[in-house]
């Protein structure tokens, strides 16, 4: 063989390493890939039987051996983008967007006719559910006018065990426990602001009554600000206030809360809301609290002489109050931001 000869072979027999190693890479992945499968056909392993016997197959063999010789291995065509990629965007997109919607005002109206209370107790009364048990807190404003005078519930929970502390119960089997908002306005129509996990109308009759209603009302996800609680009161303390009860809500915060409470208590209690903390000469007069008698926030103190209602607000703290020693329990639903 001569030395052009031989650098010739040397450069072919290269070629053909490269292209073979060029085609073995090109094609590897289609090793691990799972095989799409027709009608009919069979599979073997993890192989389509025919796709990989009978001479079909083996003149497709002869003729890659060909092309791999020859340097002219077609170029593989880049796959096509396959549908359920934007079938997943669309689905992607729809749930965020009912996660959003989940947080907006809704409006609905209808009129319903009452049934019989399911609750433990109130076999003898007659409930109409307007919004039904959720995880979520519901805030809203309903205005109805009934055939009879009704009472306005509010439900909280369901309780954990040992949360039910004396203030009112609602209960479907004596098991699942719900804290009860009952506020009786007196009245077949009105408005009413509130905040709970279900929201229902009653009267305390057997005979079946009708209400239409409207109600504007959203759903909020739990969060520091929006939740469903149960407490149990502690000594208050405030300078001055050591034989009081007090509940605390909403901590105190550099920031302004404004939302809206629905409570149901094992008492009467007072409603508090702070300002502040105030700055040195601001206490003139207005009702003050303080822990320390340095940090001193002025005090918006509502004796709503009930244990259950519902209370529009703004402070930098929210809590409940007691002017007795022994402790009480309150059950609430609280929708604010910052």
């Amino acid at each position: 063989m001569t030395k052009v000869s031989h650098i010739k072979f040397v450069t072919l027999f290269a070629i053909t390493v490269l292209l073979t190693t060029s085609l073995a890479l090109q094609y590897a992945p289609a090793a691990f890939a799972k095989p799409v499968t027709g009608p009919g056909d069979r599979v073997c392993g993890d192989k389509l039987c025919s796709s990989q016997s009978g001479p079909d197959a083996e003149q497709e063999r002869e003729k890659m051996r060909e092309q791999v010789k020859s340097g002219t291995i077609p170029e593989e065509e880049p796959e096509a983008p396959t549908e359920p990629a934007p079938k997943m965007e669309k689905k992607m997109e729809e749930k965020r967007m009912g996660e959003k919607m989940e947080h907006e005002w809704k409006t609905a109206s209808d009129t319903i006719k009452s049934m019989q209370d399911p609750g433990v107790g109130h076999e003898t009364h007659q409930l109409a559910i307007i919004l039904p048990p959720s995880d979520k807190v519901y805030k809203g404003i309903l205005s109805y006018s009934a055939s009879e005078s009704i009472q306005l519930v509010a439900l909280h929970g369901p309780l954990a065990e040992g949360e039910d502390g004396g203030q009112a119960i609602w209960t479907p089997d004596g098991k699942t426990k719900f804290a009860l908002t009952f506020i009786d306005p007196k009245t077949a129509m009105g408005s009413w602001a509130f905040t709970g996990n279900a929201l229902a109308v009653h009267t305390m009759k057997t005979d079946q009554f009708t209400v239409s209603y409207s109600v504007n009302y959203m759903k909020k996800e739990m969060s520091d600000t929006v939740k469903t609680g149960t407490l149990t009161s502690m000594q208050d303390p405030g300078v001055g206030h050591e034989t009081h009860q007090l509940a605390i809500i909403l901590p105190p915060s550099d920031k302004a809360y404004s939302g809206l409470l629905t409570y149901t208590a094992s008492e009467p209690i007072q409603l508090v809301a702070l300002h502040g903390p105030l700055a040195e000469g601001e206490d003139a007069g207005q009702a003050i609290w303080t822990p320390d008698g340095k940090t001193k926030f002025a005090l918006t103190f509502v004796d709503a002489k009930a244990p259950a209602g519902t209370w529009m607000f703004s402070g930098n703290a929210l809590a409940v109050h007691t002017m007795n020693t022994k402790q009480f329990t309150v059950s609430y639903s609280v929708v604010a931001g910052q």
